[in-house]
């Protein structure tokens, strides 16, 4: 029992906390990532949105903006900036030449200065060596396109010298290949066009400025070509593709095996221009997170088994010792042993069926030992009934063999002259079998558990004093001399069976007591109760016999034979009344007699 419990409470303890173990590692590794996407992409599209709405209360201020770009990043690690409708980046006059256009043949561009962005056609990490050609006042060619009113530069060449910037991504979509050509300002300017064409332009013009980025937030984003390329990738989907953005959009893109994520939120700005919130987010600490739990596990899982084993077997120990105490306990309840109880150290339900189980080992325990009482009882009522039977019959024998007797004597007119002396010996006989007949009724009535003692009040010395006037004649008769000793004191008894009581113990003393002896009669005062005794000078009673004397028709020796008179009832008859009454008895041998006592309630 014990090694099986503990063995499956092990083992299933042991299977629950891997599979655990299990569930954990393929949510970590499966679904983690999915998780991390998910939550991500809801967090920094309710990023953009706090973004969106400061950026309109910000109307366009450019140090405002950059701020909130900057925070932006810091919160969510995420790129994020703005760019308008011809998919320029707003505000990026940090990192941008400003030329002073010459007369042109287009309108509106004639002796006007321009701002172009350098983010689409050269890096930070390259312009230290290409910057002396954007030295003020050298001269540079532009070629371009226009997108509503917006200029949009693909090819800057610096004139007389061999040095050209590209938007590469523009420039193939427009011409194919990388150009090599000059542009041809002289080139007669196109025709007028619809609001929403694009058109090419050519431009030239003297270098005013060279502005190169200081803040912090602007060095990152001009240094991080995926962005950049990312946008520049927009403005031709927007410019040549087409591209129509009326809702938000999150794009997924990947390069180098690393995952991003890319939102486009367009809005309107404080002109009613579309403009577009352009964010960009790296998935790769997700992947790199998976790969170190993926590496991680392979040393968690053996500690953890090793923790899981010892801790399964500690548990299952400490969930199967006290089942197993209690299957000990409740074997030898089986057995009918009830020595042991089942120690509670808990309060939970196995506790509780603890505390159940040594409550009905006490109940059973109780209830056998009332049984076995009550067998043994009835065992002894038994035997009381058989020695009942057999001492009425003894009992009753003897006068019935002299009522025989006589009668036989009377009817053969034997002894006629001697008939009175028969006459008188049958009815002696007849008083005894009476008596003997109304002692048993009386003894029958006291042990039936039926018979209701009622109280009284009385002098304990005036009943003595009565029995012993009642008794003078006997007392006489055998010339005893009775000292009485009583103090004058009220109890509460059954006046009637008290003095039936105190009559079979005078009557019994007289009857024991050699000629011309004494016979002592004391009530003795203790506390609450009175001490009652009677003793008489003469034979001692056995030490073994003592118990026995309250027996119905016991006689010990000789020197209580049936010759000395009674029906050896009498004893029997006094030890259900006081044990009626509750009250404490005994009889035990003085110096040179018997002493039988009682005790009574005062009042």
């Amino acid at each position: 029992m014990k090694k099986g419990i503990v063995w499956k409470l092990f083992l299933l303890t042991t299977l629950l906390c891997t599979l655990i173990l299990a569930a954990i590692f393929v949510g970590q590794t499966v679904f983690f990532k999915q998780y991390y996407e998910y939550q991500k992409v809801n967090e920094i599209k309710k990023s953009i949105q706090t973004f969106k709405d400061q950026y309109v209360k910000a109307k366009g201020d450019p140090t405002t903006i950059e701020k909130l770009e900057q925070k932006f990043y810091e919160e969510n690690t995420t790129w994020i900036t703005t760019v308008d409708s011809a998919g320029n980046i707003r505000n990026a006059d940090d990192f941008s030449v400003r030329i002073q256009v010459e007369a042109s043949k287009y309108e509106g561009f004639s002796n006007r200065e321009i701002t172009i962005p350098l983010y689409s056609f050269i890096s930070l990490e390259d312009l230290d060596r290409t910057k002396f050609y954007l030295d003020k006042g050298n001269h540079i060619l532009i070629d371009g396109i226009m997108e509503k009113d917006k200029l949009v530069p693909i090819i800057l060449m610096m004139e007389n010298q061999d040095f050209m910037l590209e938007n590469m991504l523009l420039s193939k979509k427009v011409y194919g290949k990388k150009s090599l050509r000059k542009p041809a300002p002289q080139q007669p300017a196109p025709q007028e066009s619809a609001p929403n064409a694009t058109s090419q332009v050519y431009l030239k013009g003297e270098i005013q400025k060279l502005q190169l980025p200081l803040s912090t937030i602007g060095q990152d984003i001009y240094s991080n070509t995926m962005f950049l390329d990312r946008i520049k990738q927009f403005q031709v989907d927007l410019l040549l593709n087409k591209k129509d953005i009326q809702s938000a959009e999150t794009v997924d893109y990947e390069e180098n095996d690393i995952k991003y994520k890319i939102f486009i939120e367009p809005i309107e700005n404080q002109t009613g221009e579309t403009i577009y919130i352009y964010a960009m987010t790296s998935l790769q600490p997700v992947d790199e997170a998976v790969q170190m739990i993926q590496d991680y596990y392979a040393y968690f899982i053996i500690f953890v088994l090793l923790l899981i084993i010892l801790v399964s077997f500690y548990y299952s120990k400490k969930i199967a010792k006290p089942l197993i105490q209690i299957n000990e306990t409740t074997e030898k309840i089986a057995n009918l042993d009830f020595s042991e109880t089942i120690p509670i150290s808990s309060k939970d339900e196995i506790g509780a069926l603890s505390q159940n189980i040594n409550k009905l080992s006490d109940t059973l325990h109780s209830h056998i030992n009332q049984l076995q009482q009550d067998i043994e009882k009835e065992k002894q009522l038994e035997n009381t009934r058989k020695e009942f039977i057999s001492g009425v019959s003894h009992e009753l024998k003897t006068p019935l063999s002299i009522l025989k007797s006589c009668i036989s004597i009377l009817e053969d007119g034997v002894a006629s002259n001697k008939k009175e002396h028969y006459f008188i010996a049958m009815s002696k006989e007849v008083d005894k079998m009476d008596m003997l007949i109304v002692d048993m009724l009386e003894l029958a009535k006291y042990e039936s558990g039926t018979y209701k003692m009622e109280m009284d009040v009385f002098y304990i010395d005036q009943v003595i004093a009565y029995i012993c006037d009642q008794l003078a004649p006997e007392i006489a008769k055998k010339q005893l001399h009775v000292e009485q000793q009583l103090a004058n004191l009220k109890v509460v008894a059954n006046q009637n069976r008290i003095e039936q009581v105190l009559t079979n113990f005078i009557t019994n003393a007289i009857r024991y007591t050699p000629e011309h002896n004494l016979i002592l009669i004391s009530t003795i005062e203790e506390n609450d109760r009175v001490k009652i005794c009677v003793e008489n000078k003469g034979a001692h009673i056995k030490q073994e016999q003592l118990e026995k004397i309250w027996d119905r028709f016991y006689r010990g020796d000789t020197s209580r034979r049936r010759s000395k008179g009674g029906t050896g009832l009498g004893l029997a008859i006094s030890k259900n009344i006081l044990d009626l009454h509750g009250s404490e008895y005994g009889v035990y041998n003085t110096e040179d007699g018997v002493l039988f006592f009682f005790y009574l309630n005062k009042d």
